[in-house]
């Protein structure tokens, strides 16, 4: 067994890599199927321990099954079928508690075509994870067909009296209606908006022009912006304490993620909306705070996942703002997160990393 394995290193790795460092679980067999290893990814997928399944045949200690109750491993007959075969496509299989993994596995031959196997290394992921994100789909395309649906009604109905009636109307009239149709367009807009933001997210495809940020001004301009719609002044309080050091931002994303931060404190909150900023040890700390209820413990885990709204007798927007904050600011290297402010409100805390970028 050692000849094929020694500690906790994967087999014929040549730079030694950890096979605990792996994100997904990892099982290697000999070629008559008997468990190498077991990295700590797998174990907490399946609730076997390499110490439970060493030595052991892979079908003892990991009963998966197929949709329709087959054996996988007899099914996969790693030693039988064509000797060209090296791979398993990724199958939806079940452990014996009911948990449902997405399983491939590789074929390792010697030699490497046509040769006999001489172990199988078996790939373990979470199936609840895909299960979320096809349900976050479902829910994007309802939320979506939801959030459109008004304004274009709005849009089409003011659209349609005033072709149809035109000579009716007073002017006084046609503005409000024209104004609107206006705001209507923009609310759809900004609706566009922030799913092209979800969708570069989830794509990594976000991409982040940094120049020198002075942060306290783009603050104190997104504050001036609310305050000019009809928020009062007093609304607001903007700290500064000690002396920032100097950060390469995307302008316009930073300016999304405190204008959204912004705007969910004036939506959930209540009392004086505090913007804060310091520095720290390897950035600047931005907290956002308000003096409303705040969030309670048990929800702050899903504050950041899309369609969150907070309170739900006071909804407003689509939910997908503060997904939107947590992408931009994780792509600038920063981190995010959310807990009681010292007034009883929400604290949104975020750091962003100081220096010059590498323009090599």
């Amino acid at each position: 067994m050692h000849g094929e394995h020694t500690g906790e290193r994967s087999a014929d790795s040549a730079c030694a890599v950890d096979v605990d460092d792996l994100p997904d679980g990892l099982v290697i067999t000999d070629r008559d199927g008997h468990v190498l290893t077991v990295n700590r990814a797998a174990a907490r997928l399946t609730g076997v321990t390499r110490e439970q399944a060493a030595g052991r045949h892979v079908r003892d200690v990991f009963s998966l099954r197929d949709q329709d109750g087959r054996d996988w491993w007899k099914w996969l007959d790693p030693y039988g079928g064509l000797s060209t075969r090296t791979r398993q496509p990724e199958l939806p299989l079940r452990t014996p508690a009911g948990h449902e993994l997405l399983v491939t596995a590789r074929l390792v031959r010697r030699p490497e075509r046509g040769g006999e196997v001489v172990r199988v290394v078996i790939g373990m992921r979470d199936a609840g994870a895909r299960a979320r994100l096809e349900r976050s789909r479902a829910d994007l395309v309802s939320t979506v067909a939801h959030e459109l649906r008004s304004p274009l009604t709005s849009v089409k109905g003011f659209t349609a009296t005033l072709l149809a009636k035109w000579t009716r109307f007073t002017d006084d009239q046609k503005l409000v209606m024209l104004e609107t149709v206006n705001a209507d367009a923009d609310r759809v807009t900004r609706l566009i908006t922030e799913l092209l933001d979800v969708s570069r997210i989830e794509s990594g495809r976000l991409e982040i022009h940094r120049q020198v940020v002075d942060l306290p001004a783009r603050a104190r301009k997104i504050i001036a912006g609310r305050v000019a719609a009809g928020e009062p002044e007093e609304r607001f309080r903007l700290e500064v304490r000690g002396e920032l050091p100097e950060t390469w931002l995307d302008q316009d994303k930073i300016d999304q993620v405190l204008s959204n931060l912004l705007e969910n404190a004036v939506r959930h909150g209540r009392g004086t909306v505090t913007i804060a900023m310091e520095p720290s040890e390897w950035g600047v700390t931005v907290s956002v705070r308000d003096q409303g209820e705040g969030i309670p413990p048990e929800l702050a885990t899903r504050v950041f996942r899309q369609f969150w709204r907070g309170n739900a007798r006071r909804r407003g927007g689509t939910g997908l703002g503060l997904f939107i904050v947590k992408g931009l600011v994780e792509a600038h290297g920063g981190t995010i997160s959310v807990q009681r402010g010292p007034e009883g409100g929400a604290e949104f805390r975020f750091t962003v990393p100081t220096g010059t970028p590498d323009f090599a």
